[in-house]
């Protein structure tokens, strides 16, 4: 082994437990201290056309990005199921790349399998340059290890379909076909996704329609599951503000075919920043004013010492929109290294159907 091997090593090593050493602030900020100053980084501004294939690749003069997916699925008896995979890009500084154990991005992967009584989670860690993650635009392939991302026969850049999805853990393992026909959806202002009052941003779109088929299995035991599932893709270099703690996020797959984004980011004076899309069953999106969205947490859940609001009421004026959510499991924490929760949830009244709500900072 070379020296010059040992002290990229012992560097990457060095920033991961660095990252962890204060878990409730990096639970707050994440992964790449989302918060932080974005000097030397490249800017997030509105107007940027997005293109594909491109977009589908790393952006890697920005601090951070992901590659999103989750499913709600279903075997056979009707049993309800949940799928998460996801893929973080960091950049530790800015500047060139770097090469081998020299490169100065992070990958992070995170999966789990949710059911009503059982939670399995499970991550990985990457230097780029070594080939163990990264991810390509064309042809589309994202990884981490042997947990990837990549499309089908037949692949459309404009719909992202169709992929394949695999991860695997102590206790879990799970492969899943994705098809859609509908075009991608961009969130926020055209891909412009406003992340506060003074500028904080991203750029954003999703494919959240897609039909997914395959097999989960907990514990060596599989199941067969159909259902639906939603991918984001999100590149910032400064996503939140210095005083915004964390955020809550909803997808929501409507039983009339329509699809909703959400998400409040919460700040330390109390207040709170909306924004989202309703997605219209043709594909049409149409950004929502913030003052029409009320996200309301109703019951929560002790984990870990940390009391977390797993059941909301969310209500949209003007698209009359007014419904109770619950989890799956309670009980869906991710107890990673950036520990949130993160789960399949249904709902009711106004509107059914299901989704899934991911919440950070608490």
């Amino acid at each position: 082994m070379s020296d010059k091997f040992k002290i990229g090593r012992r560097a990457f090593i060095a920033a991961t437990l660095l990252a962890a050493a204060k878990p409730r602030e990096a639970a707050a900020q994440g992964f790449a201290g989302l918060g932080g100053s974005s000097q030397g980084f490249a800017p997030v501004v509105p107007g940027l056309a997005l293109e594909f294939p491109r977009d589908h690749g790393p952006h890697k003069n920005f601090r951070i990005e992901w590659w999103y997916v989750t499913a709600n699925l279903q075997d056979a008896s009707g049993a309800r199921y949940g799928v998460q995979w996801t893929l973080f890009r960091q950049a530790t500084i800015a500047g060139a790349e770097g090469a081998g154990w020299d490169n100065r991005q992070l990958w992070m992967g995170n999966a789990a399998v949710t059911s009503m009584d059982r939670h399995y989670f499970a991550e990985r860690l990457a230097r780029g340059g070594v080939g163990q993650a990264g991810a390509d635009a064309d042809p589309f392939h994202a990884w981490i290890d042997s947990w990837d991302v990549r499309r089908g026969e037949n692949f459309s850049p404009r719909t992202i379909s169709p992929l394949t999805m695999a991860a695997a853990g102590a206790n879990f393992e799970f492969s899943l076909q994705m098809i859609a026909t509908q075009p991608l959806v961009l969130q926020g202002d055209g891909g412009y996704s406003q992340k506060s009052e003074r500028g904080q941003a991203s750029y954003y779109f999703s494919q959240p329609f897609f039909r997914a088929r395959g097999s989960i299995a907990f514990d060596g035991k599989p199941f067969e599951v159909t259902g639906q599932a939603w991918m984001d893709r999100e590149w910032s270099s400064q996503p939140l503000a210095s005083d915004q703690t964390g955020w809550d996020w909803l997808s929501l797959h409507l039983d009339s075919g329509e699809k909703v984004m959400l998400f409040r980011l919460r700040q330390k004076d109390g207040g709170n920043f909306f924004a989202g899309n309703w997605i219209g069953a043709d594909g049409q999106s149409m950004q929502l004013a913030p003052q029409t969205i009320e996200m309301m947490p109703k019951n929560f859940t002790e984990i870990e010492g940390r009391r977390i609001p797993t059941s909301w009421v969310v209500a949209i004026a003007g698209r009359d929109l007014n419904v109770d959510i619950s989890p799956l499991n309670p009980k869906s924490w991710m107890g990673t290294r950036f520990a949130y929760w993160e789960g399949p949830i249904s709902f009711r009244g106004s509107h059914t159907g299901a989704g899934y709500l991911e919440m950070t900072g608490y």
